[in-house]
């Protein structure tokens, strides 16, 4: 008889080894993954997989210009991010080993965590294979056993994964098409009151949000104009 394992798939080594603990498996920690009889833990290191810059479209993109934007492809690429390429292959082998008949997936319970898996397993192309998906709130023993024997089908969560790729996508537009407008714009007359020889502006949805935030509190710390201001004493004795 064919002895099959299940693969379990976090977002982050600390958390498969605390799940390790949970399951009770004391096998040595290999490179990028532990196994046991019958589990094999695994993890993402965070993103393993990035959306592609413009250039890797159309290398003439390479260059900023006016009249190439707005850059807004009919289909999106994706690529491995190279600083962690040893342990997208050690995913990717995982996932499609021939052993594996059913896989856990237990990135971080949230939009992100869903994305994370679900850029790796398109780019992996993983068939064949029976996917659940571990929804916990914590990592204690409870939760963990609790999630695992509840997890569903993998595609009960395609609505949540919908979400988090047209936001990535949102946030890619937003600040490939904004920072090369802008730079293009500014980014001489920046770059000459800075003494620089040239400069770009970096633009996003949150950290441009963030940043305005943060230049509006600067301005009234600096603008701050000290005042008089009175308080009311009163004093209370105590008779007899």
């Amino acid at each position: 008889m064919e002895i099959t394992k299940k693969l379990l798939i976090t977002e982050k080594p600390s958390v498969a080894m605390e799940i390790a603990k949970v399951l009770k498996i004391n096998a040595t920690r290999k490179n990028g993954f532990i196994e046991s009889e019958e589990w094999i833990l695994t993890w993402c290191v965070g993103h393993l997989i990035t959306m592609s810059y413009p250039e890797k479209y159309d290398e003439n993109l390479k260059f900023w210009r006016l009249e190439t934007l707005p850059f807004m492809p009919k289909e999106y690429k994706y690529e491995v991010i190279s600083s962690v390429q040893s342990q997208y292959e050690v995913v990717k082998g995982l996932l499609t080993r021939d052993d594996v008949s059913r896989i856990y997936v237990c990135t971080d319970s949230g939009r992100e965590g869903e994305y994370i898996y679900r850029l790796v397993d398109t780019m992996v192309g993983v068939k064949g294979k029976e996917k659940k998906r571990v929804w916990i709130d914590s990592q204690t023993e409870e939760e963990v056993r609790r999630g695992i024997e509840n997890a569903k089908d993998l595609s009960e969560y395609d609505s949540l994964s919908d979400s988090a790729y047209l936001r990535a996508k949102e946030d890619y537009l937003i600040g490939i098409n904004f920072s090369r407008l802008l730079s293009i714009i500014f980014g001489k007359r920046i770059a000459k009151d800075l003494n620089e020889e040239k400069i770009s502006i970096s633009v996003g949805r949150v950290m441009t949000c963030v940043l305005g935030m943060v230049v509006s509190r600067e301005r009234e710390i600096r603008n701050f104009t000290k005042t008089k201001y009175y308080k009311i004493a009163r004093k209370i004795s105590k008779q007899r």
